[in-house]
């Protein structure tokens, strides 16, 4: 994943530690952007996931990985900040889970959208994923232009005549083709984790519907998923 430009264009990159946003991070390089990879320490239940988007970003070259510390916690309503709600184990949600944390999304992305600014970047990347996703709605199409919208309004950057862009390369994709693509860029998936409840030592539930569908999409795209489960949970369907 070498980058062509001589004077490449700089990007910001959400990077959670996951399948998806690791993905996105090797698509935006094979775009030829110098990655700038930005992580959360927002209350999270599963907070191993930042020892994985360390992991990530060194594996794939980002120039520079910084992680903001907030506290969404204190606002709760969401089982992967508030450890009185339960996360969900018995199958694949319908509708809107529990597991939404309100405007997430929304918080990341204009922080993403401050730092895209002193960078002079005009390009951000998120991996939200409209087809193979939990029914968040802030990982819809409809969200994702009119952040992009709001933050051509918003932005001195903007005003002064640097377009600014959201990218959302996973958007259309299923989980599977998600993974294949990932795997043809290189990622290494075993440095990754997507579980809502993995224990201290980063091993996944198997059982939550991130693993779920984690799970199915390496089913699916016909490869070996390389997921630490816990003892007895990665056979599980």
């Amino acid at each position: 994943m070498n980058i062509e430009s001589s004077n490449p264009p700089r990007g910001v990159i959400l990077l959670s530690g996951g399948l998806d946003s690791a993905t996105t991070l090797a698509i935006a390089r094979k775009r030829g952007f110098l990655p700038y990879c930005l992580s959360f320490d927002y209350g999270q239940r599963h907070r191993v996931e930042l020892l994985a988007a360390e992991r990530v970003a060194k594996n794939l070259g980002a120039v520079a990985h910084r992680t903001l510390r907030l506290d969404l916690a204190q606002f709760g309503a969401s089982a992967l900040t508030d450890p009185a709600i339960a996360v969900p184990v018995e199958g694949i949600t319908t509708g809107i889970p529990v597991t939404y944390v309100p405007a997430r999304n929304t918080i990341m992305l204009a922080l993403a959208l401050a730092w895209a600014e002193v960078l002079d970047a005009s390009d951000i990347f998120i991996g939200v994923n409209a087809v193979d996703y939990s029914g968040y709605p802030d990982c819809r199409p409809e969200f994702i232009r009119a952040f992009e919208a709001m933050a051509n309004l918003a932005t001195k950057a903007a005003v002064e005549g640097r377009r600014l862009s959201i990218h959302a390369p996973l958007l259309q994709l299923s989980k599977a083709e998600i993974i294949r693509q990932g795997t043809v860029l290189g990622v290494d998936y075993a440095l990754t984790i997507s579980c809502y409840q993995p224990d201290q030592a980063g091993r996944a539930c198997g059982m939550c519907d991130s693993c779920r569908l984690r799970r199915a999409g390496f089913a699916a795209a016909e490869l070996p998923d390389p997921t630490e489960y816990r003892e007895g949970m990665g056979k599980q369907n």
